[in-house]
């Protein structure tokens, strides 16, 4: 019979993976957040690694967020919570009720509806645009060529409090590649937080400036 998988042995593995890359790309210590990405794993996988004190963490979907969070909200405090999957118009305003962090604001419908339900909720959880750097079609995220214009909408139209981006690299290229242009689109539009970087490639992430990472496999284990 196997071992339960260690999800805290798992977390203290990938804090001290991350302490090594900023040492290695001359970072500061603690220059990069890890979003521990939580998506499709029960609570009980979860509440060791918010034993061992880590609060940040990562959901793909608004429904499988509010069948779990509330109750570990109750359990520990100072938890910041992040959507990093794709969000449907039509559950903004549970992701504004729910979330800290909204990584996936990828087209005008999604953002006008943020600002609906931040004006209504008087609660503005902080934005990062979603960039198909890859232009892949099945993927979300603005196109790289039409991103400056739609940061600006974001910050000048809509009142989003947009404070960085967001990619998920193609998976057969060299995602380097994808960083660098995240990294350039951010520094042209005065954007400080990149959110970018994934069990499998997180070091060459944080090597090129990301202030977040989001590392589920790798903590938590593939899904039962």
């Amino acid at each position: 019979m196997n071992a339960p998988f260690d999800s805290a042995a798992a977390f203290a593995d990938v804090k001290a993976s991350i302490a090594r890359a900023e040492g290695d790309a001359s970072r500061p210590a603690g220059a990069v957040t890890l979003v521990a990405v939580s998506k499709t794993h029960d609570a009980e996988r979860l509440r060791p690694v918010l034993a061992a004190g880590h609060r940040v963490f990562g959901e793909n979907r608004v429904q499988e967020a509010e069948g779990k969070w509330p109750a570990l909200r109750a359990d520990f405090t100072g938890i910041e919570l992040h959507l990093i999957g794709p969000l449907q118009s039509n559950k903004a305003r549970e992701a504004v009720a729910l979330f800290d962090v909204i990584e996936s604001v990828d087209r005008p419908k999604i953002a006008e509806a943020l600002a609906r339900e931040m004006d209504l909720q008087g609660r503005r959880p902080a934005c990062l645009v979603q960039v198909n750097t890859g232009e892949e079609d099945q993927k979300a995220g603005i196109l790289p060529r039409d991103a400056d214009a739609f940061i600006a909408r974001c910050r000048d139209d809509w009142r989003l409090p947009v404070i960085g981006l967001m990619c998920i690299p193609p998976v057969d290229e060299e995602p380097a590649l994808h960083f660098a242009l995240l990294r350039e689109i951010a520094r042209r539009n005065g954007l400080s937080v990149l959110s970018m970087g994934m069990s499998g490639d997180y070091q060459t992430a944080i090597t090129l400036g990301a202030t977040h990472v989001r590392v589920g496999t790798a903590i938590f284990g593939t899904r039962d």
